[in-house]
């Protein structure tokens, strides 16, 4: 039996909290992070006190922090209403200086002046919005300054970036913290529509014994974007679709669709199933890989003439499980594509019986990531009227029409996770160990991406994978 019991939200507030976050005044931060403090702020989900203490090397002064958060609230969102502002804004500091070399003092003594105003006890924590290239030194200087005590540290997507550099910096991290210390997050983990894809599952009689290879003859995973890199060419062209899109995230989701059922909701128990999973991931194989690069992307300022990074991958994975072995896990993403859009697809085989020719989009369960979420259940039925004639009809639930609804987004998700000390959607070191195993063939190729024209859904042989289905989107 399982114990399916449902964890329930605590009303009591956390106890006070110093959070640190390095790259305050970065890209990541401004779009995301600071947007998601606010939120929690907003909901009233923050501990009752607490200090945010912006860390970089630039030397701004404190009144132009505040206008800079304020800023990027205005431009990303939520909207920064007055009465929320302005206690927000009074628990707001920055400390400039290299924290790695020798301007450690400014960051130092801003931790101390917290601890004086929320007491020696107040939960450290720090938040790793830096490249990835960045992630050991700052992690080493954390614990030459004694700040890694009893501390929580959230470490952004990628951590490393081949299996050598994943296991340097395991190995420096654990270092410094114990294991239980590290938050490693995914943003597309803290989606609901992806919490939602085990839930339905295990809560639900009508899908979970057609969760299978008997049932199930393709999952398509696809993140196509409209959008360009934007003001990111630097970390892009060093980084590409690869390790930014499908190492962090699609396999993630793929280990979400594909895991075996937990003994519990609890922490443990999730973090073991997804993990677990993922060791039955098939190496890929770069037959099975496209990779594509827009037309006009080595003229965008940053980036290098001659690059050679793809801005598009769509991939064939192989679960060697007993459950799923044979069905191809199909993932796609890319830049400046025909739409935006992300979902989990799962394509249902053909029932025995009189119907023949059915459309390969006719019985679907498909997830809507974007958003809030939405799950979609595209079925044929009798077209109304006097003949026999058949149709593909969509139910459609919009996440935010459950009683009771009050969704997060990504990011204030996981952020009120490690406040919570929740580590239901943190990613543990033996299952990314695998993943890069499993990522590493394609890593190790040399081979020049397909030119893709802007606005157009990427290389024409990406189609041959999905064969003879085809991709759900851009058919």
């Amino acid at each position: 039996m399982y114990n399916w019991s449902v964890k329930q939200s605590s009303a009591r507030r956390p106890p006070a909290a110093i959070f640190v976050l390095f790259g305050a005044t970065g890209d990541l931060a401004k779009r995301m992070v600071l947007p998601a403090f606010f939120t929690l702020a907003q909901r009233g989900l923050l501990p009752a006190d607490w200090r945010l203490i912006g860390s970089g090397r630039g030397e701004i002064a404190h009144e132009h922090f505040v206008a800079h958060v304020h800023q990027s609230l205005q431009e990303f969102g939520p909207e920064p209403d007055a009465a929320t502002w302005t206690g927000f804004s009074e628990r707001l500091r920055f400390a400039g200086g290299d924290f790695t070399g020798g301007g450690h003092g400014a960051l130092l003594a801003a931790v101390d002046e917290a601890r004086a105003d929320l007491g020696a006890n107040a939960q450290l924590i720090h938040y790793l919005a830096i490249p990835p290239q960045a992630f050991g030194p700052i992690t080493v200087s954390i614990g030459d300054h004694g700040l890694n005590a009893g501390a929580r540290a959230v470490y952004e997507k990628p951590f490393g970036t081949s299996q050598a550099a994943f296991r340097a910096l395991d190995k420096v991290v654990h270092g410094v913290f114990d294991e239980s210390q590290v938050y490693r997050i995914d943003h597309f983990l803290g989606k609901e529509a992806t919490q939602d894809l085990h839930v339905l599952r295990f809560a639900n009689g009508l899908f979970s014994g057609m969760w299978d290879r008997h049932s199930v003859r393709a999952v398509q995973i696809d993140c196509p974007e409209t959008l360009g890199i934007a003001d990111r060419a630097d970390f892009y062209d060093h980084t590409g679709a690869f390790l930014d899109m499908v190492v962090t995230h699609l396999f993630q989701v793929a280990a979400e669709v594909a895991m075996e059922p937990p003994v519990s909701l609890e922490p443990g128990h999730l973090q073991a199933a997804r993990e677990s999973i993922m060791r039955k991931f098939r190496p890929l194989d770069p037959a099975d890989v496209v990779l594509g690069q827009y037309d006009g992307y080595r003229k965008v300022a940053g980036v290098s003439p001659q690059s050679r990074t793809e801005t598009y991958v769509a991939a064939k994975l192989w679960v060697d499980s007993a459950r799923w072995r044979g069905v191809p896990f199909l993932l796609r993403t890319g830049k400046r594509m025909h739409q935006t859009h992300q979902s989990v697809s799962l394509l249902l085989s053909p029932p025995a019986g009189p119907f023949r020719g059915l459309p390969v989009d006719g019985n679907v369960v498909r997830f809507a990531l974007d958003g809030t979420g939405e799950i979609d259940l595209r079925m044929m039925a009798k077209v109304p009227g006097v003949g026999l004639e058949l149709g593909p009809a969509t139910a459609k639930v919009p996440l935010t029409s459950i009683g009771g609804a009050a969704p997060l987004p990504p990011y204030a998700r996981l952020l009120h996770d490690v406040v919570n000390g929740d580590r239901s959607l943190v990613t543990r070191p033996d299952g990314l160990a695998h993943v890069w195993k499993v990522a590493q063939p394609v890593l190790d190729l040399d081979r020049k991406p397909l030119a893709y024209a802007p606005g157009s859904w990427g290389p024409v042989a990406a189609k041959r994978l999905a064969a003879p289905d085809g991709w759900l989107l851009g058919q």
